[in-house]
């Protein structure tokens, strides 16, 4: 099977399961940018807890750009590296406000230079808030698109990215990836994935490799 049909397997089946593709709360594009900068190595659950109260005392971009750095980080301390992330969400409100007019950027490029804005946040933005087609690579992309054998780049978050431009349909890009999140954390997690429950099972190389070698194994060992 080739890549971009199985790619299009994998589309329609993880739409089949997670409907609903992105978990984080945002009304505003700022909230967005903040939110994603908030969910690294923390869960949207989580975030969105953490988010609803921040953005209920600080309603405003204005407001968030002039709030002391440390109640911002009293604030997000749920979210775990609560000092850098506050500081990126003050340095952000400001950047926004004074060099692209209170409005988030639409282009890579400017994207790039908001801090804390690496190309997994800025492709998320451009997708959901601008509707382009984009690729999330995050951890959990990553991880299932290499065992399902959509990619062979590993862990290099631009190659993965590129990988799969070229056999997801445009359309379909950003959800795939939010969906990807949400099947990384209900069955293929990186330590105990629950192969038994995965509706992709047979489109994956990492579970067929599994199988072979335990037939190999069961092969080798003498009758009884």
């Amino acid at each position: 099977m080739r890549k971009k049909e199985k790619g299009a397997l994998v589309v329609q089946r993880l739409k089949e399961a997670y409907p609903d593709s992105c978990s984080l709360v945002a009304e505003k594009d700022y909230e967005l940018l903040f939110a994603t900068r908030l969910s690294a190595q923390c869960t949207d659950a989580r975030v969105n807890q953490v988010t609803a109260v921040l953005f209920t005392k600080y309603p405003t971009l204005e407001s968030l750009a002039e709030a002391p750095e440390e109640d911002i980080a009293e604030i997000v301390k749920p979210c775990g590296l609560f000092r850098t992330k506050a500081r990126d969400i003050k340095l952000g409100a400001c950047k926004i406000l004074t060099e692209f007019g209170g409005r988030v950027p639409d282009t890579m490029e400017e994207l790039l230079t908001i801090p804390g804005v690496g190309r997994k946040t800025a492709n998320l933005i451009l997708s959901d808030i601008y509707g382009h087609p984009a690729i999330v690579a995050d951890t959990h992309c990553m991880r299932i698109a290499g065992k399902l054998g959509l990619t062979d780049s590993g862990k290099d978050p631009y190659k993965v990215e590129m990988d799969l431009k070229k056999i997801i349909e445009p359309t379909e890009q950003a959800s795939l990836c939010h969906r990807f999140v949400h099947f990384g954390r209900d069955v293929c997690t990186a330590r105990s994935p629950k192969c038994g429950l995965c509706p992709l099972s047979d489109l994956c190389r990492d579970y067929a490799e599994a199988q072979k070698k335990q037939k190999r194994k069961a092969a080798a060992q003498p009758a009884e």
